[in-house]
Protein backbone atom coordinates (compact mmCIF):
# COMPACT_ATOMS: atom_id res chain seq x y z
CA UNK A 1 0.00 0.00 0.00
CA UNK A 2 1.09 3.47 -0.76
CA UNK A 3 -0.56 6.22 1.81
CA UNK A 4 -1.67 9.63 0.02
CA UNK A 5 0.56 12.85 -0.46
CA UNK A 6 -1.31 14.60 1.68
CA UNK A 7 -0.61 12.19 4.72
CA UNK A 8 2.35 12.72 6.91
CA UNK A 9 3.67 8.93 7.34
CA UNK A 10 4.24 7.93 11.37
CA UNK A 11 5.77 4.48 12.10
CA UNK A 12 4.58 0.97 13.65
CA UNK A 13 7.30 -0.67 15.20
CA UNK A 14 7.96 -3.36 12.42
CA UNK A 15 8.15 -0.60 10.08
CA UNK A 16 10.31 1.33 12.28
CA UNK A 17 12.35 -1.79 13.17
CA UNK A 18 12.99 -2.69 8.84
CA UNK A 19 14.49 0.90 8.74
CA UNK A 20 17.16 0.14 10.90
CA UNK A 21 18.27 -3.09 9.85
CA UNK A 22 17.99 -1.46 6.34
CA UNK A 23 20.52 0.97 7.35
CA UNK A 24 22.52 -0.84 9.10
CA UNK A 25 22.65 -4.13 6.88
CA UNK A 26 22.12 -2.81 3.69
CA UNK A 27 23.59 0.81 3.66
CA UNK A 28 26.40 -0.26 6.06
CA UNK A 29 25.39 2.49 8.73
CA UNK A 30 26.98 1.54 11.77
CA UNK A 31 24.48 0.95 14.67
CA UNK A 32 26.55 2.96 17.37
CA UNK A 33 26.68 5.73 15.03
CA UNK A 34 22.52 5.76 15.27
CA UNK A 35 22.82 5.67 18.81
CA UNK A 36 25.48 8.14 19.30
CA UNK A 37 22.74 10.40 17.01
CA UNK A 38 19.63 9.44 19.05
CA UNK A 39 21.88 10.42 22.24
CA UNK A 40 22.93 13.36 21.04
CA UNK A 41 19.04 14.73 20.28
CA UNK A 42 17.71 13.32 23.53
CA UNK A 43 20.52 15.11 25.45
CA UNK A 44 19.41 18.33 23.57
CA UNK A 45 15.79 17.99 24.24
CA UNK A 46 16.78 17.13 28.14
CA UNK A 47 19.28 20.10 28.72
CA UNK A 48 16.36 22.37 27.17
CA UNK A 49 13.27 21.44 29.30
CA UNK A 50 15.90 20.88 32.19
CA UNK A 51 17.15 24.63 32.02
CA UNK A 52 16.86 26.62 35.05
CA UNK A 53 16.46 23.69 37.98
CA UNK A 54 18.98 22.91 40.08
CA UNK A 55 18.04 19.76 40.74
CA UNK A 56 20.02 17.01 39.11
CA UNK A 57 19.24 14.88 36.01
CA UNK A 58 18.19 11.25 36.64
CA UNK A 59 17.99 8.97 34.01
CA UNK A 60 16.49 5.12 34.30
CA UNK A 61 17.81 3.23 31.72
CA UNK A 62 16.67 -0.27 30.62
CA UNK A 63 18.37 -2.99 28.62
CA UNK A 64 18.39 -3.06 24.90
CA UNK A 65 19.03 0.28 22.64
CA UNK A 66 16.12 2.66 24.39
CA UNK A 67 18.70 2.26 27.75
CA UNK A 68 21.64 2.43 25.38
CA UNK A 69 20.39 5.86 24.47
CA UNK A 70 19.95 6.93 27.74
CA UNK A 71 23.58 6.18 28.18
CA UNK A 72 24.84 8.43 25.56
CA UNK A 73 22.60 11.34 26.78
CA UNK A 74 23.90 10.85 30.24
CA UNK A 75 27.59 11.54 29.27
CA UNK A 76 26.94 14.08 26.88
CA UNK A 77 25.03 15.83 29.78
CA UNK A 78 27.98 15.16 31.99
CA UNK A 79 30.58 16.65 29.47
CA UNK A 80 28.43 20.04 29.55
CA UNK A 81 28.95 20.14 33.45
CA UNK A 82 25.33 18.87 34.66
CA UNK A 83 24.76 16.59 37.23
CA UNK A 84 23.08 13.35 36.21
CA UNK A 85 22.52 10.20 37.91
CA UNK A 86 21.95 6.99 35.75
CA UNK A 87 19.66 4.35 37.73
CA UNK A 88 18.37 0.86 36.63
CA UNK A 89 14.81 -0.35 36.91
CA UNK A 90 15.39 -2.13 40.38
CA UNK A 91 16.93 0.95 41.72
CA UNK A 92 14.32 3.53 41.09
CA UNK A 93 12.26 4.45 43.33
CA UNK A 94 10.76 7.95 45.12
CA UNK A 95 13.85 7.92 47.41
CA UNK A 96 15.92 7.84 44.62
CA UNK A 97 14.07 10.34 42.58
CA UNK A 98 13.61 13.02 45.19
CA UNK A 99 14.82 16.38 43.88
CA UNK A 100 15.48 15.56 40.76
CA UNK A 101 15.25 18.61 37.78
CA UNK A 102 14.18 16.36 35.47
CA UNK A 103 13.68 12.54 34.86
CA UNK A 104 14.59 10.85 31.52
CA UNK A 105 12.76 7.64 30.67
CA UNK A 106 14.44 4.93 28.91
CA UNK A 107 13.28 1.72 30.13
CA UNK A 108 11.30 0.13 27.12
CA UNK A 109 11.77 0.78 23.97
CA UNK A 110 9.34 0.76 20.61
CA UNK A 111 9.17 -3.42 20.73
CA UNK A 112 7.28 -3.08 23.94
CA UNK A 113 3.66 -4.36 24.31
CA UNK A 114 1.58 -5.67 26.90
CA UNK A 115 1.97 -4.99 30.80
CA UNK A 116 5.63 -4.42 31.92
CA UNK A 117 7.19 -6.57 34.43
CA UNK A 118 8.74 -6.01 37.59
CA UNK A 119 11.34 -4.12 38.19
CA UNK A 120 10.16 -1.97 35.39
CA UNK A 121 6.06 -1.92 36.73
CA UNK A 122 7.72 -0.21 39.78
CA UNK A 123 10.00 1.70 37.68
CA UNK A 124 6.94 3.35 35.67
CA UNK A 125 5.12 3.71 39.20
CA UNK A 126 8.02 5.57 40.71
CA UNK A 127 8.42 8.20 38.10
CA UNK A 128 4.79 9.01 37.72
CA UNK A 129 4.48 9.34 41.42
CA UNK A 130 7.25 11.90 41.34
CA UNK A 131 6.78 15.75 40.34
CA UNK A 132 10.10 16.17 38.02
CA UNK A 133 8.91 16.64 34.38
CA UNK A 134 9.59 13.78 32.59
CA UNK A 135 11.03 13.18 29.24
CA UNK A 136 10.75 9.86 27.35
CA UNK A 137 13.20 8.22 25.04
CA UNK A 138 11.47 7.31 21.33
CA UNK A 139 7.67 5.95 23.53
CA UNK A 140 6.64 6.24 27.01
CA UNK A 141 7.78 3.14 28.46
CA UNK A 142 4.06 1.17 28.76
CA UNK A 143 2.77 2.60 25.62
CA UNK A 144 2.96 -0.40 22.46
CA UNK A 145 4.47 2.17 19.40
CA UNK A 146 2.21 0.79 16.80
CA UNK A 147 -1.32 0.72 18.41
CA UNK A 148 -1.35 4.34 21.32
CA UNK A 149 -2.45 1.14 24.05
CA UNK A 150 -1.04 1.45 26.74
CA UNK A 151 -0.41 -0.61 30.21
CA UNK A 152 -2.29 -0.28 33.32
CA UNK A 153 0.41 2.37 34.63
CA UNK A 154 2.19 3.97 31.74
CA UNK A 155 4.98 7.26 31.79
CA UNK A 156 3.54 10.17 32.06
CA UNK A 157 5.67 12.84 30.20
CA UNK A 158 5.95 16.12 29.24
CA UNK A 159 7.75 15.76 25.68
CA UNK A 160 8.69 12.63 24.03
CA UNK A 161 11.63 12.71 21.65
CA UNK A 162 11.43 10.18 19.22
CA UNK A 163 14.01 9.05 16.35
CA UNK A 164 13.61 9.27 12.54
CA UNK A 165 9.55 9.45 11.91
CA UNK A 166 7.15 9.58 14.77
CA UNK A 167 5.44 6.57 16.01
CA UNK A 168 1.78 5.97 15.33
CA UNK A 169 1.15 5.10 19.09
CA UNK A 170 2.32 8.62 20.12
CA UNK A 171 -0.53 10.14 18.39
CA UNK A 172 -3.42 7.64 19.19
CA UNK A 173 -5.43 8.04 22.81
CA UNK A 174 -4.35 7.04 25.43
CA UNK A 175 -0.69 6.85 24.02
CA UNK A 176 -1.15 10.70 23.21
CA UNK A 177 -1.96 11.25 26.56
CA UNK A 178 1.18 9.62 27.66
CA UNK A 179 3.59 11.39 25.06
CA UNK A 180 3.30 14.88 25.78
CA UNK A 181 4.83 17.02 23.30
CA UNK A 182 6.34 15.22 20.78
CA UNK A 183 9.94 16.10 18.95
CA UNK A 184 11.41 14.18 16.41
CA UNK A 185 15.06 13.68 15.65
CA UNK A 186 16.79 12.63 12.74
CA UNK A 187 19.46 9.80 13.57
CA UNK A 188 21.14 9.57 9.95
CA UNK A 189 19.15 7.05 8.35
CA UNK A 190 20.11 7.66 5.09
CA UNK A 191 17.64 8.45 2.00
CA UNK A 192 15.64 5.73 0.09
CA UNK A 193 14.65 4.14 3.66
CA UNK A 194 11.32 1.78 3.62
CA UNK A 195 9.03 4.39 4.18
CA UNK A 196 5.45 3.68 6.25
CA UNK A 197 2.52 2.17 4.21
CA UNK A 198 -0.34 2.00 7.09
CA UNK A 199 -0.59 5.29 8.64
CA UNK A 200 -0.28 8.76 8.59
CA UNK A 201 -1.04 12.56 10.27
CA UNK A 202 -3.63 14.40 8.03
CA UNK A 203 -1.46 17.19 6.47
CA UNK A 204 -2.83 20.86 5.70
CA UNK A 205 -2.39 19.53 2.10
CA UNK A 206 -5.65 17.69 2.41
CA UNK A 207 -7.03 20.73 1.83
CA UNK A 208 -5.89 21.52 -1.86
CA UNK A 209 -8.22 18.64 -2.38
CA UNK A 210 -11.14 20.52 -1.63
CA UNK A 211 -13.66 21.01 -4.50
CA UNK A 212 -14.02 24.75 -5.37
CA UNK A 213 -16.62 26.11 -7.05
CA UNK A 214 -16.78 26.82 -10.81
CA UNK A 215 -17.95 29.90 -12.87
CA UNK A 216 -19.97 28.10 -15.35
CA UNK A 217 -21.19 25.51 -12.31
CA UNK A 218 -24.85 25.73 -10.38
CA UNK A 219 -26.28 24.52 -7.55
CA UNK A 220 -26.63 20.97 -7.98
CA UNK A 221 -22.62 20.77 -9.42
CA UNK A 222 -21.58 22.31 -6.17
CA UNK A 223 -23.02 19.56 -4.40
CA UNK A 224 -27.16 18.64 -3.53
CA UNK A 225 -27.29 16.95 0.23
CA UNK A 226 -30.17 15.31 1.97
CA UNK A 227 -30.28 15.42 5.73
CA UNK A 228 -32.12 12.85 6.68
CA UNK A 229 -32.89 13.31 10.83
CA UNK A 230 -34.65 14.50 12.66
CA UNK A 231 -37.75 13.88 15.72
CA UNK A 232 -40.38 16.28 17.44
CA UNK A 233 -38.40 17.58 19.90
CA UNK A 234 -35.14 17.06 18.18
CA UNK A 235 -34.97 19.04 15.35
CA UNK A 236 -31.40 20.72 16.71
CA UNK A 237 -29.21 18.32 15.34
CA UNK A 238 -30.72 18.29 11.52
CA UNK A 239 -30.61 22.12 11.30
CA UNK A 240 -27.00 22.27 12.12
CA UNK A 241 -25.51 18.94 10.30
CA UNK A 242 -27.64 21.19 7.21
CA UNK A 243 -26.26 24.75 8.13
CA UNK A 244 -22.50 23.03 8.47
CA UNK A 245 -23.30 21.15 4.55
CA UNK A 246 -24.23 24.73 3.62
CA UNK A 247 -20.84 26.86 4.75
CA UNK A 248 -19.23 24.12 3.71
CA UNK A 249 -19.73 25.08 0.28
CA UNK A 250 -22.79 22.58 -0.93
CA UNK A 251 -24.60 24.05 -3.56
CA UNK A 252 -28.69 22.53 -2.28
CA UNK A 253 -28.87 21.18 1.24
CA UNK A 254 -32.19 19.24 1.75
CA UNK A 255 -33.62 18.26 4.53
CA UNK A 256 -36.32 15.34 5.92
CA UNK A 257 -37.76 15.30 8.74
CA UNK A 258 -40.96 13.95 10.64
CA UNK A 259 -43.63 15.96 9.01
CA UNK A 260 -44.76 16.95 12.15
CA UNK A 261 -41.27 18.38 12.60
CA UNK A 262 -41.24 20.34 9.35
CA UNK A 263 -42.16 23.06 10.81
CA UNK A 264 -40.05 23.95 13.26
CA UNK A 265 -37.40 23.15 11.33
CA UNK A 266 -38.69 24.84 8.30
CA UNK A 267 -38.22 28.35 10.41
CA UNK A 268 -34.41 27.71 11.25
CA UNK A 269 -33.12 27.13 7.85
CA UNK A 270 -33.67 29.89 5.17
CA UNK A 271 -31.77 28.61 2.46
CA UNK A 272 -32.61 24.59 2.76
CA UNK A 273 -35.73 23.30 1.43
CA UNK A 274 -37.50 21.04 4.06
CA UNK A 275 -39.99 17.95 3.15
CA UNK A 276 -42.09 16.46 5.92
CA UNK A 277 -42.08 12.66 5.66
CA UNK A 278 -44.95 9.81 7.26
CA UNK A 279 -44.39 9.50 11.12
CA UNK A 280 -45.87 8.20 14.09
CA UNK A 281 -47.96 9.57 16.71
CA UNK A 282 -44.84 10.39 18.83
CA UNK A 283 -43.62 12.36 15.88
CA UNK A 284 -40.33 9.91 15.07
CA UNK A 285 -40.06 8.51 11.40
CA UNK A 286 -41.26 5.23 10.18
CA UNK A 287 -40.19 2.60 7.65
CA UNK A 288 -42.60 4.61 5.42
CA UNK A 289 -40.29 7.95 4.65
CA UNK A 290 -37.84 5.61 3.17
CA UNK A 291 -39.46 5.86 0.05
CA UNK A 292 -39.89 9.58 -0.15
CA UNK A 293 -36.68 10.16 0.75
CA UNK A 294 -35.25 7.99 -1.89
CA UNK A 295 -37.10 10.64 -4.35
CA UNK A 296 -36.12 13.31 -2.48
CA UNK A 297 -32.09 12.36 -3.14
CA UNK A 298 -32.88 11.51 -7.01
CA UNK A 299 -30.33 14.89 -8.12
CA UNK A 300 -28.58 14.09 -4.40
CA UNK A 301 -24.39 13.87 -3.97
CA UNK A 302 -24.79 12.56 -0.91
CA UNK A 303 -27.23 11.28 1.90
CA UNK A 304 -26.31 12.36 5.88
CA UNK A 305 -28.33 10.32 8.08
CA UNK A 306 -29.07 9.77 11.39
CA UNK A 307 -28.99 13.47 13.56
CA UNK A 308 -31.68 13.85 15.73
CA UNK A 309 -33.02 10.54 14.60
CA UNK A 310 -34.34 8.69 17.79
CA UNK A 311 -34.28 5.55 18.76
CA UNK A 312 -38.00 4.42 18.37
CA UNK A 313 -38.93 1.13 16.63
CA UNK A 314 -39.74 3.36 13.41
CA UNK A 315 -36.89 5.46 13.44
CA UNK A 316 -34.56 2.21 13.73
CA UNK A 317 -36.33 0.93 10.46
CA UNK A 318 -35.89 3.82 8.98
CA UNK A 319 -32.55 3.92 9.24
CA UNK A 320 -31.71 0.25 8.14
CA UNK A 321 -34.13 0.13 5.78
CA UNK A 322 -32.87 3.63 3.96
CA UNK A 323 -29.37 2.50 3.94
CA UNK A 324 -29.96 -0.47 1.93
CA UNK A 325 -32.18 1.04 -0.23
CA UNK A 326 -29.90 4.48 -0.74
CA UNK A 327 -27.60 3.95 -3.43
CA UNK A 328 -25.52 7.26 -3.62
CA UNK A 329 -22.89 8.05 -0.13
CA UNK A 330 -23.95 7.92 3.22
CA UNK A 331 -22.70 9.42 5.84
CA UNK A 332 -24.26 7.49 8.79
CA UNK A 333 -24.31 9.27 12.56
CA UNK A 334 -25.55 9.37 15.40
CA UNK A 335 -28.88 7.27 15.97
CA UNK A 336 -28.26 6.14 12.52
CA UNK A 337 -25.67 4.33 14.35
CA UNK A 338 -27.27 3.12 17.18
CA UNK A 339 -29.71 1.28 14.64
CA UNK A 340 -27.03 -0.31 13.37
CA UNK A 341 -26.16 -2.03 16.36
CA UNK A 342 -23.87 -5.51 16.25
CA UNK A 343 -25.48 -5.24 12.63
CA UNK A 344 -22.57 -3.92 10.91
CA UNK A 345 -21.91 -6.41 8.58
CA UNK A 346 -25.31 -5.40 6.28
CA UNK A 347 -23.54 -2.36 5.48
CA UNK A 348 -21.35 -4.52 2.90
CA UNK A 349 -24.18 -4.83 0.54
CA UNK A 350 -24.39 -1.22 -0.20
CA UNK A 351 -22.84 -0.55 -3.63
CA UNK A 352 -22.12 3.15 -3.19
CA UNK A 353 -19.46 5.06 -0.33
CA UNK A 354 -20.87 4.65 3.11
CA UNK A 355 -18.89 7.22 5.90
CA UNK A 356 -19.94 6.27 9.51
CA UNK A 357 -19.03 8.61 12.34
CA UNK A 358 -18.96 7.26 15.27
CA UNK A 359 -17.88 8.47 19.27
CA UNK A 360 -16.51 5.67 21.59
CA UNK A 361 -20.19 4.94 23.01
CA UNK A 362 -21.23 4.44 19.46
CA UNK A 363 -18.45 2.21 18.12
CA UNK A 364 -18.51 0.27 21.80
CA UNK A 365 -22.87 -0.63 20.60
CA UNK A 366 -21.71 -1.17 16.79
CA UNK A 367 -18.97 -3.72 17.62
CA UNK A 368 -21.36 -5.14 20.73
CA UNK A 369 -18.26 -3.87 23.68
CA UNK A 370 -18.24 -1.24 26.21
CA UNK A 371 -17.10 2.03 25.24
CA UNK A 372 -14.19 1.62 27.59
CA UNK A 373 -12.95 -1.37 26.14
CA UNK A 374 -13.12 1.15 22.34
CA UNK A 375 -11.23 3.74 24.47
CA UNK A 376 -8.55 1.41 25.42
CA UNK A 377 -8.09 -0.19 21.69
CA UNK A 378 -9.04 2.76 19.19
CA UNK A 379 -7.24 2.12 16.35
CA UNK A 380 -8.02 -1.48 16.95
CA UNK A 381 -11.70 -1.18 16.67
CA UNK A 382 -11.82 1.48 14.45
CA UNK A 383 -9.89 -1.04 12.07
CA UNK A 384 -12.26 -4.03 12.64
CA UNK A 385 -15.49 -1.84 12.13
CA UNK A 386 -14.36 -0.49 8.80
CA UNK A 387 -13.48 -4.11 7.75
CA UNK A 388 -16.64 -5.95 9.48
CA UNK A 389 -18.99 -3.03 7.68
CA UNK A 390 -16.85 -2.15 4.33
CA UNK A 391 -17.37 1.84 5.07
CA UNK A 392 -15.04 4.21 5.99
CA UNK A 393 -14.76 4.98 9.81
CA UNK A 394 -14.30 8.14 11.12
CA UNK A 395 -13.97 7.80 15.41
CA UNK A 396 -14.05 11.16 17.09
CA UNK A 397 -11.87 12.21 19.42
CA UNK A 398 -8.95 14.46 20.11
CA UNK A 399 -6.93 11.69 17.65
CA UNK A 400 -10.00 11.35 15.57
CA UNK A 401 -8.95 8.44 13.27
CA UNK A 402 -10.24 7.78 10.02
CA UNK A 403 -9.89 4.02 8.87
CA UNK A 404 -10.41 2.44 5.43
CA UNK A 405 -11.53 -1.17 5.18
CA UNK A 406 -8.34 -1.60 3.07
CA UNK A 407 -6.10 -0.50 5.90
CA UNK A 408 -4.99 2.72 5.34
CA UNK A 409 -5.65 5.12 8.73
CA UNK A 410 -5.33 9.16 9.11
CA UNK A 411 -5.34 10.27 12.34
CA UNK A 412 -5.87 13.89 13.04
CA UNK A 413 -2.51 15.74 14.35
CA UNK A 414 -4.60 17.01 17.37
CA UNK A 415 -7.75 18.56 18.52
CA UNK A 416 -8.84 21.41 20.63
CA UNK A 417 -11.07 21.41 23.84
CA UNK A 418 -13.42 23.78 21.55
CA UNK A 419 -15.02 21.28 20.16
CA UNK A 420 -16.35 19.08 23.41
CA UNK A 421 -19.56 20.68 23.24
CA UNK A 422 -23.26 19.58 22.05
CA UNK A 423 -23.76 19.58 18.57
CA UNK A 424 -20.54 19.71 17.17
CA UNK A 425 -20.64 15.95 15.88
CA UNK A 426 -23.35 17.26 13.49
CA UNK A 427 -21.41 20.02 12.49
CA UNK A 428 -18.77 17.60 11.35
CA UNK A 429 -21.25 15.17 9.89
CA UNK A 430 -22.72 18.15 7.52
CA UNK A 431 -19.10 18.90 7.02
CA UNK A 432 -18.10 15.84 5.39
CA UNK A 433 -21.71 15.20 3.43
CA UNK A 434 -21.03 18.47 1.60
CA UNK A 435 -17.41 16.71 0.35
CA UNK A 436 -18.99 13.52 -0.10
CA UNK A 437 -21.84 15.48 -2.39
CA UNK A 438 -19.10 17.86 -3.86
CA UNK A 439 -17.95 13.84 -5.19
CA UNK A 440 -14.58 13.94 -2.99
CA UNK A 441 -13.42 10.40 -2.44
CA UNK A 442 -14.53 9.15 1.00
CA UNK A 443 -11.10 8.53 2.66
CA UNK A 444 -10.02 11.59 1.73
CA UNK A 445 -13.70 13.81 2.30
CA UNK A 446 -13.61 11.95 6.02
CA UNK A 447 -9.85 13.09 6.49
CA UNK A 448 -10.46 16.44 5.43
CA UNK A 449 -13.19 17.59 7.38
CA UNK A 450 -11.64 16.11 10.50
CA UNK A 451 -9.02 18.51 9.99
CA UNK A 452 -11.09 21.13 8.64
CA UNK A 453 -13.75 20.48 11.80
CA UNK A 454 -10.16 21.17 14.02
CA UNK A 455 -9.40 24.14 12.52
CA UNK A 456 -12.64 25.63 12.59
CA UNK A 457 -12.65 25.28 16.57
CA UNK A 458 -9.63 26.47 16.84
CA UNK A 459 -10.41 29.79 15.26
CA UNK A 460 -14.03 29.90 16.84
CA UNK A 461 -11.64 30.09 20.10
CA UNK A 462 -9.47 32.52 19.13
CA UNK A 463 -13.06 34.80 18.93
CA UNK A 464 -14.78 33.53 21.88
CA UNK A 465 -12.24 31.27 23.98
CA UNK A 466 -12.46 27.71 24.46
CA UNK A 467 -14.69 27.40 27.06
CA UNK A 468 -17.48 29.30 25.54
CA UNK A 469 -17.25 28.22 22.11
CA UNK A 470 -20.82 26.61 21.14
CA UNK A 471 -21.72 25.01 17.90
CA UNK A 472 -22.89 27.60 15.67
CA UNK A 473 -19.64 29.48 16.19
CA UNK A 474 -17.75 25.85 14.89
CA UNK A 475 -20.45 26.83 11.66
CA UNK A 476 -19.15 29.92 10.90
CA UNK A 477 -15.90 29.48 11.04
CA UNK A 478 -15.90 26.39 8.64
CA UNK A 479 -14.49 28.83 5.60
CA UNK A 480 -11.43 29.33 8.10
CA UNK A 481 -11.32 25.45 8.93
CA UNK A 482 -11.42 24.74 5.41
CA UNK A 483 -8.71 27.23 4.42
CA UNK A 484 -10.67 29.53 2.12
CA UNK A 485 -8.82 32.14 -0.04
Amino acid sequence: MTLPAWLDPIYTADEMRAVDAWAIDEQGVPGEDLMERAGTGLARAVARVSAGSAGPIRVVAGKGNNGGDGHVAARLLREEGREVDVLEPAGCGPDSLEGSGVVVDCLLGTGFSGEPREPLAGAIAAINAQEAPVVACDVPSGVDASTGEAASEAITARLTVTFHGAKIGLHVSPGALSAGAVEVVEIGIPRGAPAPAVAGLISERVLERYPRRTRDGSKFTSGMVVIAGGARGLTGAPTMAALAAQRAGAGYVRVAVPASAEQTVELRLLEAMTKGLPDDADGFHTAAGVEPLKEMAVRAGAVVLGPGLGRSEGAVAFATEAAQELDLPLLIDADGLNAHAGALESLQSRSAPTVLTPHEGELGKLLERDAEEVAAHRLACAGEAARRSGAIVLLKGDDTIVAAPGGHVAISPGGTPALATAGTGDVLSGLIGALLAKGMDPFEAASLGALAHVRAGFAAAQRHGADHVIAGDVIDALPAGIGDR
